[in-house]
């Protein structure tokens, strides 16, 4: 089986965040968003897998990536440029695919069981298709399933506003060839003016061939939004490090408590407390006299003096000082600085896009 991994989209709601690269790259819990789904990929058996780049960073992804060899994959580009729907990206990937089944997996979801026995399944299955579900409060901003009396899945329906069904569509997508390929032949833009892939399962359920689905009944999230990558990397935090990991150096009286990872090269200096879950990157310093509480991500080469951090992503290159009053459910952006020269501030919740500086006074 082979893979497609989406990698495009502007991520407007993620701005400022999202000027200056995808998405998808934001660190959660100590690795990009998409590695995330490349290593659940993997671990399911898929090696080989497309990733199909957008308009907004794409030198970005691979410069990072690579040919994937380090994370024990093969990988290719293919450029899509401006979004025109998850149909039209999977089109474009037609040669890579050839004859083989293949699993789509959009690069900004997190599925905290991952897919291994969903590509069994489908592997096992004489299904042309099959879909993931899973249970959510509000569907209307999703694309949802509407089953006939027998459980068979009828129809999707791409953000609805009288939905059928409380079940959302995932972003993972099963295929075999060529009848997917040959539906988003057929298709027009939708009002979005994109080729919808509810748009293109749909055909596959009209033409009357076999469309599966399983549910996803663990944890998933579409980290589209601010308070969904918070969301994540708390629940990353939790799943992914189960013990305490310290490569680096801890000074002084400093303390390390609970489950905190500290990579190479990272130092806590003295006066300095790291309580977990928690992951400190490679070259970071922390301290002195700072606390980094639960539920924080720090990125590499950053260096946190005097201040109070918890529940937070800070990503790579960031300074931050003198902040007297506890940060918390904050995103900072790479090469980011922030400083308080005078007085005492009340409290902060940043939201900061990449290479930015502020400077704070009283």
């Amino acid at each position: 089986m082979k893979g497609v991994l989406l990698h495009g989209g502007f991520g407007t709601r993620l701005r400022p965040l999202t000027h200056t690269g995808p998405k998808q790259l934001i660190r959660v819990a100590g690795k990009p968003v998409s590695q995330w789904a490349l290593e659940d990929l993997r671990d399911s058996g898929v090696r080989d897998i497309a990733i199909i780049l957008g308009e907004l960073g794409p030198d970005k992804v691979i410069d990072f990536y690579g040919d994937g060899s380090w994370l024990g994959m093969k990988l290719t580009y293919i450029y899509q440029g401006y979004p025109y729907g998850l149909a039209h990206a999977i089109y474009i990937a037609k040669e890579f695919i050839g004859d083989e089944p293949f699993v789509v997996y959009l690069g900004d979801n997190i599925l905290i069981d991952g897919i291994s026995e969903f590509v069994k399944k489908f592997i096992d299955s004489d299904a042309d298709a099959m879909v993931l579900l899973t249970k959510v409060p509000d569907p209307r901003k999703f694309g949802v399933a509407e089953f006939d009396e027998s459980g068979k899945l009828k129809r999707l329906v791409e953000k609805p506003k009288k939905p059928p069904s409380n079940y959302a569509l995932v972003g993972v997508y099963f295929f075999k060839p060529p009848h997917i390929f040959r539906a988003i032949e057929t298709l027009k833009p939708s009002w979005r003016k994109e080729l919808e892939i509810t748009d293109a399962i749909q055909k596959l359920i009209n033409w009357g061939l076999k469309v599966d689905y399983s549910i996803v009944k663990g944890w998933w999230k579409d980290t589209g939004e601010v308070e969904d990558l918070l969301e994540a990397n708390r629940i990353l935090l939790d799943h992914k490090y189960k013990t305490q990991i310290i490569k680096g150096e801890i000074r002084g009286n400093a303390r390390v408590e609970g489950r905190v990872f500290i990579d190479e090269g990272a130092t806590v200096e003295n006066n300095s407390i790291v309580r977990g879950p928690t992951y400190i990157g490679k070259n970071t310093v922390i301290g002195p006299k700072t606390y980094i509480g639960p539920y924080t991500s720090i990125g590499n080469n950053c260096k946190l003096t005097n201040v109070e951090i918890e529940n937070s992503i800070i990503l790579d290159n960031v300074i931050i000082e003198g902040i007297s009053n506890r940060m918390t459910d904050s995103i900072i952006g790479s090469n980011t600085t922030i400083i308080r020269k005078h007085g005492v501030p009340r409290g902060y919740r940043f939201i900061v896009g990449e290479i930015s500086k502020i400077t704070i006074n009283e």
